[in-house]
């Protein structure tokens, strides 16, 4: 709800964006209000508000239930791997979302194009929490904004 609000950015319509989002946190249960926050800090949008293309839900459910990804996938070579990742977060950008995982073939942070993921799957292992830091996004282009849940 809190991505498609922000696409009222710039609008005459972002004033009543903004309070519909803040009404929808506080009609929410205290936990859930702040798992909110938690995951909309770990979306960054890139470039200026726009319509973003959908995430496939396994792939946007996986952050939020805090488990390992599986998935299959094909860079723009075309060459196809194997990963199993760790979700940290997602970059938008008005083409493209990205995934920003753990990747545990590289053993470190990774970004993989939601578009170019051919299959994946949800594993049962829930991993140690990780930290999304800002510079590890190292986008060397863009406006990049962390949504925010008020």
């Amino acid at each position: 709800m809190a991505v498609a609000l922000e696409s009222m950015a710039g609008t005459p319509f972002q004033q009543a964006a903004h309070t519909a989002l803040r009404k929808l946190v506080a009609a929410m249960q205290a936990s859930d209000a702040a798992a909110a926050r938690e995951l909309a800090a770990r979306v960054h949008l890139l470039g200026p508000p726009a319509d973003l293309p959908p995430i496939p839900s396994v792939i946007a459910d996986a952050l939020s239930a805090g488990r390992v990804l599986r998935i299959s996938y094909q860079d723009r070579d075309g060459a196809m791997t194997s990963r199993e990742l760790e979700p940290l977060g997602y970059v938008g950008k008005p083409t493209n979302w990205y995934l920003v995982g753990w990747c545990r073939l590289r053993d470190g942070i990774r970004v993989f194009r939601t578009d170019r993921i051919t299959s994946s799957v949800v594993t049962a292992e829930t991993p140690a929490p990780r930290v999304l830091r800002a510079e590890d996004l190292a986008i060397p282009y863009g406006d990049v904004r962390q949504l925010t849940v008020l």
